[in-house]
């Protein structure tokens, strides 16, 4: 099974690029963040066309997440619990062929000193909260998405411009890895053990012509699943040219059975 996830921003903006992506890669199962649009007006007919079942969560402008799969999704569920106050549309989950996926996209966190930064924080340990009430560590689960932190510090291409931010700081890695807690492995750090590949750059200042971007994009699954990865990589060539995302799909690979060579459990990232 192809895995990906891709903060698309804005399913209406990229809706051509998305639909060129599908055709030319098909992936079983892709998970869409920032659609940006809501239930209606999300450009199902056009993936259905291409042999996908759409499950989707939006919202008008913002946020908005969305999975796309070959095979037909069962016990679609959508939101975060822990708050009835909070609408943002984050979180999407589905059972497809008998893996549990969940499809996230955490908050940004605007500026350590905003009230979106409490928040972001909040928003995850409800995360947590509900991975804990809903689930096991030892079924088939993968948890991907944007989720707005660079875990490791080789995960940050200019320290000095991100080191200390919403995106790269001890608090926010240690919320990040309180998840992983619950019993999910990073399957896309195997593979890039040293670091230094990116999955968002920002659009202003020439940012990805310098190269100057961070690893916030990601795929955690349950061992069980973990044990089945056989590859994991960003496409940075959906990043170049015009109307591209900020964000490049990150794609894994899963094996129909164990590997005869496991790279589970992985080694301490050097």
């Amino acid at each position: 099974m192809d895995l990906v996830t891709w903060n698309i921003n804005s399913a209406r903006a990229r809706e051509d690029r998305l639909a060129d992506w599908l055709e030319r890669h098909r992936p079983d199962v892709i998970c869409l963040q920032e659609t940006k649009v809501v239930d209606e007006d999300f450009p199902a007919e056009r993936c259905e066309a291409l042999g996908y079942h759409v499950s989707h969560f939006g919202q008008k402008a913002y946020n908005g997440v969305a999975i796309l799969s070959k095979a037909e999704p069962q016990d679609v569920w959508r939101g975060l619990d822990g708050d009835p106050d909070d609408d943002h549309s984050r979180l999407i989950g589905a059972t497809i062929e008998g893996i549990q996926v969940i499809c996230a996209y955490f908050p940004n966190g605007g500026t350590v000193d905003s009230d979106k930064y409490p928040y972001k924080l909040k928003w995850m340990e409800r995360l947590r909260k509900q991975l804990d009430d809903r689930f096991d560590p030892t079924q088939k689960l993968v948890l991907c998405g944007d989720f707005n932190v660079a875990p490791f510090p080789d995960d940050v291409s200019h320290p000095d411009v991100f080191e200390g931010g919403v995106l790269a700081n001890d608090d926010v890695r240690g919320a990040l890895a309180d998840i992983a807690d619950f019993g999910l492995v990073d399957v896309f750090r195997p593979f890039h053990p040293t670091g230094e590949v990116w999955s968002w750059w920002d659009y202003r200042g020439g940012s990805f012509e310098r190269d100057e971007g961070l690893r916030i994009d990601h795929v955690f699954c349950t061992a069980p699943l973990a044990e089945l990865v056989t590859g994991a990589i960003v496409d940075r060539s959906e990043r170049e040219g015009k109307g591209a995302s900020d964000h490049a799909p990150v794609s894994v690979r899963f094996a129909a059975r164990k590997p005869v060579s496991p790279l589970w459990p992985p080694a301490a990232p050097v």
